[in-house]
């Protein structure tokens, strides 16, 4: 599978202000998760914490929060997570989905796709 990024616009909680971030597109992660200094910088409060397993399948817990997100021209409200300080940024699965966004691993890009009611 192709690693790519993407450009993310982290916003404050109301929209209105956004910072920049290449984030690492991944779907095997259920959350976007973000620097933790940023999302406090922004103004993003943690809302609850939750175990998060990690890659090497250690549990960690880490404070989630909700707050907008711009990706590929698209502005959505969803969760993020904070995490540590140098943490690679990750665009999760949870937030392509409520984009409706696929993933093209073979040309690196995402793709418009429409929601399923089935």
């Amino acid at each position: 599978m192709g690693i790519f990024h993407v450009p993310v616009g982290v916003g404050d909680p109301d929209g209105a202000q956004f910072e920049s971030v290449e984030a690492l597109v991944d779907t095997g992660a259920t959350f976007t998760i973000l620097p933790g200094s940023m999302l406090r910088r922004l103004g993003v409060e943690p809302q609850r914490s939750g175990s998060f397993e990690l890659a090497d399948g250690s549990l960690r817990t880490y404070s989630v929060a909700e707050t907008y997100l711009q990706v590929e021209g698209e502005e959505v409200h969803c969760p993020v997570v904070f995490g540590d300080d140098g943490m690679q940024p990750i665009l999760g699965a949870v937030t392509l989905e409520i984009l409706g966004f696929a993933v093209d691993p073979a040309r690196k890009r995402l793709l418009r796709v429409p929601w399923r009611l089935l």
